[in-house]
């Protein structure tokens, strides 16, 4: 289900990024030389020092996140001057991670929530007056959703809220100056989502079937609303309706239905529909859209690594340019000014934790400023190259996968084993969700510490054809966990690693695949760390978020029906907390006490079920964290736990907890005493948090 996190903010609509913090252990002495220093987990899982960037529209001011007394808030300079920074939000809490500019001059959006529960409210401050911060959504239990944005009326944007109806939510025109709202459209029809032109006209709206499908609407001329489009279940995660063009004469949708993999189309006015781009191995993903007109100037696609295709021949020339210029990484556009001669560009790499620049172009010849690095404590650490690799599943499916050596294991850095090390397999989240190429924290870490890292996409992961997607249907502690083990088998054969010596860990669905390896093939595993993964289905399907509700059959149809016999059947099959007897691996747990996703229950009666048979498990759990570890304190402590949990389990190089704890809301309410070193730290953390 959705338990990952969704993406970060566009132009159009603002979404939190949540990251789930992995850890990393160590190797015998023998590799400690060869694997270079110890990276301290505060350079890899602490604060970056900024990220972020963006310009303004009217390309005065540039601005990015950076820490304020340890806490991400957002900072703003002028464009041309970014040693004048200040910060212009205070944020003393969980910190900022999505903003976005207004069209109004100086004005800033950000999403923020209350201690991980996911009900963010919508802010905007006015940087001329930084910390008067003003709550757009100022309503108890509502999750706002930032619609559209438009240069040509920069007084006004749409907003979703959920006030009403906590399932649904209304729209809403919000004024920037006085903060007041006007009713746009009461939600009486179920609906999904609203998609507006560029004068905050909704001209279409998308709504969930009862057959797990959706289907696409448009005014009836009576107050009403008449489906113009239908989209089969089957295709309903790879064709999606994303948005007009300014003029509202364009309408862009990624579309799968009749093929495989999904293409890019617009629909114009007349309503002929026109193929764009498409690519046979995979979705088009990301694209760049005109800062005035919203008219798509090139995409992506993203099978192995990411390639960006031109559809205007003058943004094509650019992205090359850049390219050219920053070399073999990967090149993003984080933001451009309204008149598009201010870009705000992202570089990348593996061993590049990522690098901010300012591109001006338009003039006799463009330039290239850098800005700064997001993580400049890493200069010079040991990091290593990451490998994409195809790998067969059983069934002649091609899992694309992403192996980490560490330098022991890799002397030449060419991608091939040297020897067999311990092998750290980290599964994504989602599942409806993939693992790319790029810098990664948890592989770095672990490959410092000694470990292999193996990323699969196995099927039900997104990006790769609706096909992939579908045969994870039913498939939880299935085919989906199968994936899993031949990428194992696969890693053995190539001599990454001994079948003995493969640890598996993972986030949210990770967690549960964790949970699966240590109970439905638990001679696969030495030992697994499970973070704010599901123990049993059928509650987990019981307390999603109400706002889900217009994806419900998506969760039926594709896990199990809690509404059926059948259905429950299956899920109490596929939950880990059925076969809990099973479990003779050292397991550690995580868990945020106000996950909206994956409630603490899910952790909770596994430890409980646990306990009761006399199963040793170790579990940490935050008070002030929702599903995942967003304050830097709470994912360097439990980082200090899984390096030293991992240590014990696969022998690797470990760092000591010594003063991680500090500023952390850490508790270990069962099994402190099963990580080396944990229970003495715990003490000392309580004593010097009570002087």
């Amino acid at each position: 289900m959705p338990i990952h996190p969704p993406s970060l903010a566009s132009r159009t609509g603002l979404a939190l990024g949540l990251s789930l913090a992995l850890a990393a252990p160590a190797f015998a002495a023998s590799a400690a030389s060869a694997d270079g220093e110890l990276i301290p987990r505060s350079a890899l899982f602490g604060n970056p020092e900024r990220s972020g960037a963006q310009i303004s529209p009217d390309g005065r001011y540039l601005s990015w996140l950076a820490p304020v007394n340890g806490v991400m808030n957002v900072w703003v300079a002028p464009a041309g001057e970014p040693a004048k920074a200040r910060a212009v939000t205070d944020d003393a809490a969980r910190g900022i991670r999505s903003y976005a500019w207004s069209y109004r001059s100086g004005t800033l959006l950000y999403l923020r929530d209350s201690g991980g529960d996911e009900n963010f409210h919508l802010y905007s401050v006015d940087v001329a007056q930084p910390g008067a911060a003003r709550d757009l959504t100022p309503y108890p239990k509502t999750r706002a959703s930032l619609v559209r944005l438009a240069h040509r009326h920069p007084d006004r944007i749409l907003v979703g809220m959920n006030d009403r109806d906590p399932k649904w939510h209304d729209l809403y025109e919000v004024d920037l100056g006085s903060g007041q709202r006007k009713l746009a459209l009461q939600n009486n029809d179920r609906l999904a989502g609203y998609l507006a032109d560029g004068d905050l006209n909704v001209g279409r709206a998308t709504r969930s079937r009862e057959d797990g499908g959706s289907e696409l609407l448009a005014g009836d001329g009576k107050g009403g609303w008449k489906v113009v489009d239908t989209v089969p279940f089957e295709d309903s995660q790879t064709t999606e309706y994303e948005g007009y063009s300014d003029d509202g004469q364009l309408l862009y949708l990624t579309d799968s239905r009749g093929r495989d993999t999904a293409a890019l189309y617009a629909i114009d006015a007349a309503g002929k529909k026109s193929l764009l781009l498409e690519d046979a191995r995979a979705d088009v993903g990301a694209r760049l859209t005109d800062p005035v007109s919203d008219r798509v100037q090139a995409a992506s696609v993203y099978y192995l690594r990411q390639q960006w295709k031109p559809l205007d021949p003058a943004i094509g020339k650019d992205l090359q340019w850049l390219q050219d210029k920053l070399g073999a990484g990967e090149v993003s556009v984080a933001s451009r000014s309204l008149d598009d001669k201010t870009w705000v560009v992202g570089y990348g790499a593996a061993e590049e934790p990522g690098t901010t620049y300012l591109y001006r172009r338009g003039g006799a010849a463009p330039e290239l400023t850098r800005l700064f690095s997001s993580r400049p404590a890493l200069d010079g650490q040991p990091l290593v190259p990451m490998w994409p690799v195809e790998i067969p599943s059983r069934d002649g499916k091609t899992l694309v996968s992403y192996l980490t050596l560490p330098k022991s294991a890799d002397a030449n850095g060419d991608g091939k084993p040297d020897k067999p090390v311990p092998l750290v397999l980290l599964v994504h989240g989602g599942p409806w969700a993939r693992d790319y190429y790029g810098y990664n924290a948890g592989s770095q870490w672990l490959a410092n510490r000694g470990y292999a890292t193996l990323r699969v996409n196995y099927r039900g992961s997104t990006g790769f054809g609706k096909n992939f997607i579908n045969a994870g249907d039913g498939e939880w502690a299935g085919k989906m966990h199968d994936d899993l083990i031949d990428a194992v088998d696969w890693a053995v054969k190539q001599g990454v690693s001994k079948k003995e010596d493969v640890a598996i860990m993972g986030g949210s669905y990770g967690g549960y695949a964790t949970l699966v390896g240590l109970t439905f093939t638990p001679d696969t595993f030495k030992c697994g760390v499970d973070i704010v993964g599901p123990s049993n289905l059928e509650t987990l399907l019981k307390t999603i978020p109400p706002y889900w509700a217009s994806i419900f059959e998506q969760f039926a149809r594709r896990m199990g029906d809690p509404r059926t016999e059948a259905g429950r059947k299956q899920l109490a099959e596929r939950s880990p907390i059925t076969r809990v007897d099973k479990i003779d691996k050292p397991l550690l747990i995580g868990q945020g006490a106000n996950d909206p996703r994956v409630n603490q229950a899910e952790s909770d009666q596994i430890v409980e079920a646990m306990r009761k048979k006399n199963i040793p498990v170790t579990y940490v759990l935050f008070p002030d964290e929702g599903h995942g570890f967003a304050r830097p304190e709470n994912s360097m402590a439990f980082n200090a736990v899984a390096e030293g949990f991992l240590a014990q389990c696969l022998g690797g190089r470990a760092q000591p907890i010594g003063a991680d704890f500090k500023g952390s809301s850490i508790s270990v309410p069962a099994g402190a005493d099963g990580v080396k070193g944990l229970s003495e730290a715990l003490k000392t953390h309580t004593q010097q948090v009570k002087k």
